[in-house]
């Protein structure tokens, strides 16, 4: 379980009491929208209806500050690798591809930095710092 449950109207079909339980519990929300509708369509309707209208008048929405966290760029981000199908994260090749797109970013970061400090622009900044 992952901190305090919210609604997330944002990631959510109707009023995001699916993706917020989702979200706490670290499930994909497709898989508590399927087990919403599952229960509804297997006799348990009125409870569920209830239960949802209860939730989407209960919980508050997920706060701005959480909804989208940016890390510093000095910072390494998170990776999660999905270990069942119906856990939150990416899965390997999702993972792999990120991976590869972020040291390709960094690989041209290094190669422009590598760029300036060869060039005779950076011995001539060098020059007027010590002046």
């Amino acid at each position: 379980m992952r901190g305090t449950l919210y609604r997330d109207p944002d990631n959510g079909r109707i009023a995001g009491v699916c993706a917020g339980l989702a979200n706490h519990f670290g499930m994909e929300t497709w898989l508590v929208r399927i087990l919403t509708v599952s229960a509804f369509l297997l006799g348990f309707g009125f409870f569920v209806v209830v239960a949802y209208i209860a939730a989407v008048l209960i919980l508050d929405k997920k706060p701005a500050q959480e909804q989208e966290t940016v890390e510093p760029t000095h910072a390494a981000p998170e990776h999660q690798v999905k270990q069942k199908p119906w856990q939150s994260g990416k899965s390997a090749s999702q993972l792999i591809g990120d991976l590869n797109r972020e040291f390709t970013q960094m690989e041209d970061k290094v190669t422009q930095m590598e760029a300036y400090v060869t060039s005779s622009a950076f011995n001539v900044d060098q020059a007027f710092k010590k002046l």
